[in-house]
């Protein structure tokens, strides 16, 4: 079993580590959020340890970008965020479970294995809104049963949105799930990818799906629905 620790302080990833090491686990460090989003980008880990409070790019943004990429790796935050709301938001932005520091490394085991022990969940590959259809086992993307002509970066980037209709996602979110961006990377690339595919999906049929909110970024949305 492989496990990535995201952790920025020295002494608990080295604890960890060592922990994991001595339980039986394969496991990577990334001290910051931004090298986590790039070991998981190409690694597969059977589960990882999320501290919250990192620098640059946060335990927030790292989990929104894995759930956003509809990446289903089993997530346990570990972090000294102790409010009632930082559990909430941990868990409905997909977590798996919330243990607050200071811990007892023998329940954060234990909590490990619990997970490790579930069966895995079984992740759609058919997405639809309206109809626009995408198919990621076949890499088809189709809109009124016609075939769309998509590049991969754009089969990417529909994937994205279509994962997740109705939900306005950042021009930031969004160029860290498909180009790997840190914050403050050159977000009019996702401007320019956007207007490409839009030319695909959207401009060849009447009813338009994908909606800019200005300032903000972008949703793929049914306008019929309410």
């Amino acid at each position: 079993m492989k496990l990535l620790i995201v952790e920025d302080e020295v002494k608990t990833a080295n604890f960890l580590m060592r922990g994991f090491s001595e339980a039986g686990y394969v496991v990577s460090v990334a001290p910051d959020g931004a090298t986590a989003m790039q070991q998981i980008g190409t690694g597969a880990f059977d589960l990882i340890v999320l501290d919250i409070l990192l620098p640059g790019v946060d335990g927030w943004n790292v989990l929104t970008w894995l759930r956003g990429a509809g990446l289903q790796t089993p997530v346990l935050i570990l972090t000294a965020r102790d409010e009632v709301s930082d559990r909430v938001r941990g868990l409905e932005l997909g977590a798996d479970d919330y243990l607050v520091k200071p811990f007892a490394f023998s329940e954060l085991l234990a909590r490990v294995r619990t997970i490790l022990r579930r069966p895995p969940a079984r992740e759609a590959t058919t997405f639809r809104v309206a109809d626009l259809e995408l198919d990621v086992d076949g890499h088809k993307a189709t809109r009124g049963g016609r075939r769309l002509d998509l590049t991969a970066r754009e089969f990417t980037l529909l994937a994205l949105l279509i994962r997740r209709p109705g939900e306005v996602l950042t021009r930031t979110l969004i160029a860290q799930a498909v180009w790997d961006m840190g914050i403050g990377g050159d977000t009019n690339v996702v401007d320019v990818n956007v207007r490409r595919l839009r030319a695909k999906v959207d401009d060849p049929f009447p009813r338009k799906l994908l909606r800019t909110v200005r300032g903000v970024g972008y949703v793929l949305e049914d306008p019929g629905v309410n």
